[in-house]
């Protein structure tokens, strides 16, 4: 059976992401929109929409064009959403990098995805230049390496922001333009380079809206990184678009982003599990004044519910929501909302507007035709919906790039929507999954996930065509949105 949305059906946007996110920007010009949590410097509405303008049209007078991959390869920074808004605004293809990544890695990425411009920091400047170097014997010669503060013999994004050239008019196709390239692996297997279009990224914000959207002026901590699908839409593209104020840390430390909380009284956290166990046990946590706290909300690996109750409870806030979702899916899924009464404890959420799932059944070997299942039986998932990824990307042979929609991922109609039961949890190890919809559902865990086909349903008339992805066995990646 195929699983509805219990909400109302939101328009697919067609949009390119930059007037998404920045399109108020003009509503919320004076209010401050990120803020460094380590050194206070602060950016207004108006002030991020203008440097985004001005950084497209510097790169764009560099010779950047419509298509050319640009590597962000940075940590949090207040001016990582204006180097990624000003180049997709530019008409380029944003590959993030991993903070972490070594020369190998970022090699491997370049070679993969074609980028042709790197923008970092000057402490990751000897990663980025020996990458480079090594990518101009195979054939992918780096056009220049820019960075976000000083360095010696590199422009930095700073002085972008005085270009006088014209802000470029690029002709964007939101349906079928690449506007961020994440690289995801799952578990296992060479990371694979996840096309993720302007309408996958503006209609997945439209989602999310549904079931939660903060307040202009609300401050949302963001510690989990914005190269990640999971920090670069729920901490980075989503509160920027709903006027929220984003207080941006480089990395977790727990004396710091125990201080952030305090000092600038932030109010909602999006963390992974790690974080919640520190909240809930680490004794540091009874020094710091955090009573601005109003949500937390965990994703990107199972969150046990013990833990989750400990950390509430701890804390004196409403439960511990969870959340749902993967790379291949822009990356929401499933959330459990704010303002849900008494959710069950592990759950990680409800669908998505405009978001239907299959649970179904397969034989050991993976071979044969998946078996639909129904309420509390546990199988293997199938996510339909307008938030699933374009494909996984190919390595361009020039003069033009060819993109390789993944195995399946192929247009589908929609069903008719009919309601469902209840929230979604899941069940399993590393290499194997077991998923289910329940009333009542266990702890969530990990399922497995790698994008095939999905049978087609009886369409309903007028709507849009989504894309539909599956999660088979052994093929891992833990939701929501590993990258």
């Amino acid at each position: 059976m195929v699983f509805h949305s219990t909400y109302p059906s939101v328009p697919v946007l067609d949009q390119p992401i930059h007037e998404t996110v920045l399109g108020r920007a003009g509503e919320f010009a004076d209010r401050t929109a990120l803020v460094d949590g380590v050194g206070g410097l602060s950016v207004t509405y108006g002030r991020l929409d203008a440097f985004s303008r001005r950084i497209a049209a510097a790169l764009a007078a560099s010779g950047l064009r419509k298509g050319d991959v640009l590597a962000l390869y940075s940590p949090n920074t207040v001016a990582y959403p204006a180097v990624f808004h000003g180049a997709v605004r530019a008409g380029a293809v944003v590959t993030t990098v991993n903070s972490l990544a070594t020369v190998e890695d970022l090699t491997r990425q370049l070679l993969d995805s074609r980028a042709g411009w790197i923008v970092t920091v000057s402490h990751f400047l000897d990663t980025a230049r020996a990458a480079a170097e090594a990518a101009v014997p195979r054939g992918n010669p780096v056009r220049e390496i820019l960075v976000c503060d000083r360095a010696d013999g590199h422009r930095s994004v700073l002085d972008l922001l005085a270009c006088e050239d014209p802000e470029p008019q690029v002709d964007i196709d939101p349906v079928r333009d690449t506007a961020v390239l994440p690289y995801s692996s799952g578990t296992t297997g060479t990371p694979k380079g996840v096309e993720l279009t302007h309408r996958n990224l503006s209609t997945n914000l439209l989602q999310i809206d549904a079931l939660h959207h903060p307040g202009p002026g609300e401050r949302i901590l963001a510690v989990l990184p914005f190269f990640h699908i999971y920090g670069l839409t729920a901490l980075m593209n989503h509160p920027l678009r709903c006027g929220s104020t984003v207080v941006v840390l480089p990395r977790f430390d727990l004396d710091q982003f125990l201080a952030a909380i305090a000092e600038h009284r932030v109010e909602g956290l999006f963390v992974a599990p790690p974080i919640v166990l520190a909240l809930a046990k680490h004794p540091a946590v009874a020094d710091h004044d955090l009573s601005s706290l109003r949500y937390i909300v965990s994703a990107a690996a199972p969150l046990d519910a013990g833990l989750a109750e400990a950390c509430s409870r701890r804390l004196g806030l409403p439960p511990v929501r969870q959340a749902y979702g993967m790379t291949e899916l822009s990356p929401g899924t499933h959330v459990v909302p704010l303002d849900a009464q008494d959710p069950p404890p592990g759950a990680v959420g409800r669908l998505l507007p405009s978001t239907e799932l299959r649970i179904v059944g397969v034989t050991e070997d993976g071979d044969g035709a998946p078996r639909d299942l129904g309420v509390d039986e546990e199988g293997e998932i199938l996510v339909r919906g307008p938030q699933v990824m374009k494909g996984t990307w190919a390595a361009r042979t020039p003069p033009r790039r060819r993109s390789t929609p993944t195995a399946g991922c192929t247009p589908a109609t929609w069903a008719a929507s009919t309601p469902t039961a209840g929230c979604t949890s899941s069940t399993g190890s590393r290499n194997s999954s077991s998923t289910r919809a329940t009333r009542s559902p266990p702890p969530s865990s990990r399922p497995s996930c790698s994008p095939t086909p999905t049978s087609p349903t009886p369409p309903s008339s007028g709507s849009p065509a989504p894309t539909a992805a599956r999660c088979p066995r052994r093929s891992s990646c833990p939701g929501p949105a590993r990258a």
